[in-house]
């Protein structure tokens, strides 16, 4: 198994585990930053654990010097981070959860426009494509769900969509070791923030309300703490886009847990939609391992 294969399938897991986050949002009684802040601190409590360490917030070169560049892209990875994370919840309790998730889904489009300037990486024409079709799918995907969404909601799910698609490119720069550094700090952020806003603002959990606990400590492991860590391991392994384009799951499987567990049975076009991301993953892998294996024997040609 190749190197950028276990990057993608770590990714590909992240993904589904992300995809819990919609109904497990909804389903608790609280507002949004305590949710959010609630949960970053229950998946950082689960970095620390796994890690064997606390976040680091500098990064130093051969010289033990603070390597200010580098250090830059740490904090601004955590702190995009932590913003994603804080609209994704604000945006869930305002709007539709497709909605959000198919307007948190526009960060290929920042990732292609940008990730040239900032990393170096040259688009394929099939990248452009790809993320064309995987675009058109998801909102052929929630076609039917556009409109009904609160127009605030809306303008939160798509800003978190900017802030994950520079997160993600920020995320890159630094390979494997300091993306978990960024997340940490991105969860110490947003339990600090997100708790006491929470707590002065009297959105915490009702006393004795149980389910909401559990339901929150949860998604805290599940959709944020596991989902995180393959997330960093993985996107060190692939480029950006491949990143953005592969965690796309997250949007597919969505609906599928609401269905399940919410009684929302996605229509035609969804399955449509659904079809469209899965293809054009799919056949974006296929050509990549083409061309990988051409370079590999030497039979590279221009494209």
């Amino acid at each position: 198994m190749t190197k950028s294969t276990r990057g993608a399938i770590q990714l590909a897991l992240c993904a589904l585990f992300w995809s819990t986050g919609g109904v497990f949002v909804k389903s608790v009684n609280a507002s949004s930053f305590f949710i959010a802040g609630f949960r970053s601190l229950t998946a950082l409590i689960v970095f620390l654990i796994v890690l064997r360490r606390p976040p680091v917030f500098t990064v130093r070169d051969e010289q033990n010097k603070i390597d200010r560049p580098k250090t830059l892209y740490l904090w601004l990875a955590g702190i995009l981070y932590a913003a994603t994370m804080i609209l994704f919840c604000m945006a869930n309790k305002l709007t539709t959860a497709a909605n959000t998730i198919l307007l948190q889904y526009t960060n290929p489009i920042y990732i292609i426009l940008f990730s040239p300037l900032l990393l170096g990486e040259k688009n394929s024409r099939w990248d452009y494509c790809t993320a064309f079709g995987v675009m058109c799918g998801i909102v052929l995907f929630f076609a039917g769900d556009l409109d009904a969404g609160n127009f605030l909601g809306n303008i939160l799910a798509a800003l978190s969509g900017l802030t994950f698609g520079f997160c993600t490119i920020y995320m890159r720069k630094q390979r494997t070791t300091g993306s978990e550094n960024s997340f940490m700090i991105a969860h110490l952020v947003t339990a600090v923030a997100g708790i006491s806003i929470g707590f002065a603002g009297g959105g915490s959990i009702p006393a004795g309300d149980w389910q909401s606990w559990i339901k929150l400590i949860s998604c805290g492991i599940i959709q944020m703490a596991f989902a995180t860590i393959l997330y960093s391991r993985g996107i060190g392994k692939v480029t950006a886009l491949s990143a953005g384009i592969i965690t796309m799951i997250e949007p597919l499987m969505n609906p599928v847990w609401v269905m399940i567990f919410g009684n929302e049975v996605p229509g035609v076009l969804a399955l449509a939609g659904g079809a469209i991301i899965l293809g054009c993953i799919l056949l974006r892998e296929i050509v990549n391992y083409y061309r990988h294996y051409k370079k590999e024997n030497g039979m590279e040609t221009k494209s």
